[in-house]
């Protein structure tokens, strides 16, 4: 290899002391570097805002789902109370219906009417309402309770402390969680 003379000092050179040419690549690199830059910066942060969307998208979703999900748990258990409403509604309603058969089978069976397959149908209908809850209540000296007896004649007497039923004119029926009618009854009252 042959030099000439000016190349060894080309290394040696500055900046300043490029030609023309080398000046004209060394800017082209310099504006390519920071264009280089610039576009991975702005992809960066393209991403960035594309990560973030995709973050709120989700947590909406997410949000959503939550609320969808509360929303059936309380559709079920609004429906599961509805349901037992309407039940108890059907058999207070049917017992209201028979309410004088009973009254009916109740009078016959104390006036010794009620004999043959009579009693063993009234017997099971009876059975059959007491599988729903309901029964039937008022005996002669309970205590009188005007939540649960229809008072419908008063005495009174010095053999009574408290006011008690004397005479069950109709029974009362009622479930666990209602009067259906009350008792109606005669009551005696202690003398003042």
């Amino acid at each position: 290899m042959t030099t000439e003379p000016g190349d060894q000092d080309l290394p040696d050179r500055q900046e300043d002391e490029l030609t023309p040419e080398e000046q004209i690549l060394a800017d082209a690199e310099s504006i390519a570097a920071s264009a280089e830059e610039e576009v991975v910066l702005e992809g960066l942060v393209a991403v960035e805002k594309l990560a973030a969307e995709r973050l709120e998208e989700l947590q909406r979703s997410q949000a959503a789902y939550y609320n969808l999900e509360q929303q059936y748990s309380g559709f079920v258990k609004r429906s599961k109370a509805d349901a037992l409403a309407a039940h108890e509604r059907g058999v207070h309603t049917i017992v209201e219906a028979l309410i004088p058969v009973l009254d009916d089978i109740e009078l016959a069976r104390q006036h010794g009417d009620l004999t043959g397959p009579f009693v063993s149908i009234a017997e099971k209908l009876e059975g059959t309402l007491g599988r729903f809850g309901v029964v039937r209540y008022g005996e002669v000296g309970e205590t009188f309770d005007p939540a649960v007896h229809e008072a419908l004649m008063h005495s009174h007497s010095a053999d009574v402390t408290e006011s008690t039923v004397q005479m069950v004119l109709q029974p009362g029926y009622r479930t666990p969680d209602r009067v259906i009618r009350a008792a109606r009854v005669a009551v005696v009252d202690p003398e003042a």
